[in-house]
């Protein structure tokens, strides 16, 4: 099952000096209150999922992405791209309550991967590179593209997150081996160059406005795709 960081985080009661886990359960009334509905139903689904196999007798393995980045083979903008797309043109986007990294989709892919063919894989498996700070993730993005007008974070709120490299160790030890950020970032722009934003006023890319013109538009997106899978 694929599920979401946000069914992982905002926790409260988690231990302010320790790294996020999959032990970590998202606070059903915390989201409410933030009306976060995209949290809400997350985490609600995944733990009827969970009860569900306990009264089924089933063998479950979920998988929790965080924002998930990289080149995309999708006909429109997917949630975690408009967010990125935001922030490089410009935008205040506020994740402070559960942002925790980002991920790259091909890592994504080979992450559920593992999970299907390891009979040994067991419970919840958070997927990030490296758990950072909002304020780390913006900072990047300026000091990457410093010709697009992304904003700097200037107020830390996010002291609850407990920074922490290749903190997906389940993964890892099934074989997974995370894409960098600086790549994940380097990748996701270069793909969206190579459609067309050549700068940050073109930024929406086309995408924004609709749906692609499937055939011409897929095959371009292809062509992108496997220049940058080559290039792992």
């Amino acid at each position: 099952m694929v599920s979401s960081q946000t069914a992982i985080v905002p926790n409260p009661r988690w231990p302010a000096d320790k790294v996020i886990d999959e032990d970590s359960w998202a606070d059903v009334d915390v989201l409410k209150k933030l009306q976060l509905w995209y949290g809400v139903s997350k985490t609600l689904a995944e733990k009827a999922a969970w009860d569900f196999a306990e009264k089924q007798g089933l063998r479950l393995v979920v998988l929790n992405p965080v924002l998930v980045l990289g080149p995309t083979l999708t006909p429109s903008i997917t949630g975690s791209l408009q967010v990125f797309l935001q922030i490089m043109k410009g935008q205040r986007f506020d994740m402070d309550e559960y942002f925790l990294g980002c991920v790259d989709v091909r890592n994504v892919a080979q992450s559920l991967v593992a999970l299907y063919e390891n009979s040994s894989a067991q419970g919840r498996h958070l997927c990030v590179e490296s758990i950072e700070q909002m304020v780390d993730f913006t900072n990047k993005l300026a000091d990457l593209h410093p010709d697009l007008p992304v904003q700097r974070i200037q107020e830390d709120k996010q002291e609850w997150v407990v920074r922490a490299k290749d903190p997906s160790k389940k993964l890892i030890e099934l074989g997974v081996r995370f894409i960098p950020s600086d790549k994940i970032i380097m990748d996701t722009m270069e793909l969206w160059m190579a459609l067309g934003a050549k700068d940050s006023s073109s930024f929406s890319c086309r995408f924004a406005q609709g749906k692609i013109a499937h055939l011409g538009r897929t095959r371009c997106i292809a062509r992108a795709f496997a220049r940058l899978i080559l290039k792992i």
